[in-house]
């Protein structure tokens, strides 16, 4: 299947990345969310993003201004399907919402119409059914800031068509992701299985009391030459991702995720510190501390 109008839902950090980085790399998208004002916080936002692919990415301002003119933006779900080949679905981590969406979603979407989610948490055979078409639902994820952390992870459920699979491992490298396959269903994927259990061993040292957030980081950042330690990362990926992925693994049995989820909720996310994306986690931003020179020494 050639994919050529893409249909993201949800503006919020993660939605409004995928959406312009799959017009940067040429595809028509259409950007819906519930409320037209949160699509012009949207507009604002790809202004942002063009200055940093520009920086970052060494793009040119044509680049960042044909990137732009290939977003159109809708408050209706039924318009802002109409078109699709695909739809990438970025809305909150709440299993009875996504139910509901896509519910909706599979009575207003042509059939040709591939869904994807981008659920950090829960599976795709968790809604499957609710798509209406469970032969072309899966799970493409992506990383926050993805034209840098430009990894794709592609997981379907046991009713994925393959050949569907396959359109989206190509559609993943076309707007200039690695692909990466998972070949069965894995809470946190691949990326959050390695990494999450890593930010809450961090989170067990500071809950006891045996170095503080910018110690910890120190140490890790000077010994593995990381940019970040784990508690610059927790803010990067954002509180209430890592909170639902570890209390998945801790109704599963494993309590010392349950520990650092709970202290992660009791301090910053109840407080509503939920790391980069509300400018204060462990670090206040922009500017965080860790990105100091000097932090290091």
């Amino acid at each position: 299947m050639n994919i050529q109008n893409v249909t993201v839902c949800g503006s919020g950090v993660l939605g409004g990345q995928i959406a312009y980085q799959t017009a940067f790399h040429g595809f028509n998208v259409v950007l819906y969310d519930l409320k037209q004002e949160l699509l012009e916080k949207a507009k604002e936002k790809f202004h942002q993003l063009g200055e940093v692919y520009k920086e970052d990415l060494n793009a040119t301002q044509q680049d960042v201004d044909n990137a732009i003119a290939r977003i159109s933006y809708s408050a209706s779900v039924t318009e802002s399907v109409k078109d699709a080949d695909l739809v990438i679905e970025a809305i909150p981590e709440n299993i009875q919402i996504k139910k509901n969406f896509y519910t909706h979603l599979a009575q207003v979407a042509p059939a040709k119409t591939i869904f994807c989610t981008n659920s950090s948490t829960l599976l795709p055979s968790m809604f499957a059914q609710e798509t209406g078409r469970p032969e072309r639902f899966l799970a493409l994820h992506f990383a926050n800031q993805i034209w840098k952390n430009n990894t794709a992870e592609i997981m379907g459920h046991p009713g994925t068509d393959q050949a569907i699979f396959n359109t989206i491992m190509n559609f993943a490298m076309a707007i200039g992701m690695i692909a990466l396959p998972l070949q069965k269903e894995q809470p946190g994927y691949i990326l959050n299985s390695l990494q999450i259990p890593f930010l809450l061993a961090g989170m067990d040292l500071y809950s006891k009391g045996v170095a503080d957030p910018y110690t910890i980081d120190k140490t890790w950042m000077i010994v593995s030459k990381s940019p970040m330690g784990p508690f610059a990362t927790l803010d990067l990926i954002g509180f209430e991702t890592v909170y639902n992925i570890a209390m998945l693994a801790a109704d599963a049995g494993n309590e010392q995720m349950r520990t650092g989820a709970s202290l992660l909720k009791e301090k910053f996310i109840d407080k509503g510190k939920l790391g980069v994306s509300t400018g204060e986690g462990f670090y206040k931003y922009p500017n965080p501390a860790y990105e100091n020179p000097g932090f290091i020494k």
